[in-house]
């Protein structure tokens, strides 16, 4: 009878090891944090709140406002006027850059944020063409490897 208590007992204890690593990794279906009797503006009505995440783009310039900080980039659809800060990052090769470096028929690649009024606020700015990644040779097709 002992033994059987203790086969009972293990069995639980581990039936419940295995099965609470399971629901922690269980994805939460409540994606609307409940609203909180404190919170007075919500986020999408504050100004200095921009998007969640940086957004890609890849271009041609066609013009730039070295005054007011900005240059357009064409799109399929239509022209992008992108807004330089000090926050922003501009690179050419793998060396850093400035505003001035940014010129007419440069090719550009990068990241903005998009404001709440619309605005594009660049992140990152790569100027020149996009660097090709090279494949890595597989060990067999290496010429110095030895023949068998």
């Amino acid at each position: 009878m002992k033994n059987k208590t203790y086969l009972i007992t293990s069995v639980c204890v581990v039936s419940l090891a295995f099965s609470l690593p399971l629901t922690a990794q269980m994805p939460r279906t409540q994606s609307v944090p409940a609203a909180s009797p404190h919170a007075t503006a919500s986020p999408a009505s504050s100004p200095s709140k921009q998007a969640v995440r940086p957004i890609p783009f890849h271009g041609m310039v066609l013009a730039v406002d070295q005054n007011a900080k900005t240059f357009t980039i064409a799109s399929k659809k239509t022209s992008r006027v992108f807004k330089v800060t000090d926050k922003s990052t501009i690179t050419k090769g793998r060396n850093a850059a400035t505003m001035k470096d940014i010129v007419q028929n440069e090719e550009v690649s990068g990241s903005v944020w998009k404001n709440p009024d619309g605005s594009l606020e660049a992140k990152t700015v790569k100027i020149g063409p996009a660097e090709k990644v090279k494949p890595l040779a597989s060990p067999t097709a290496s010429p110095t490897a030895p023949k068998p």
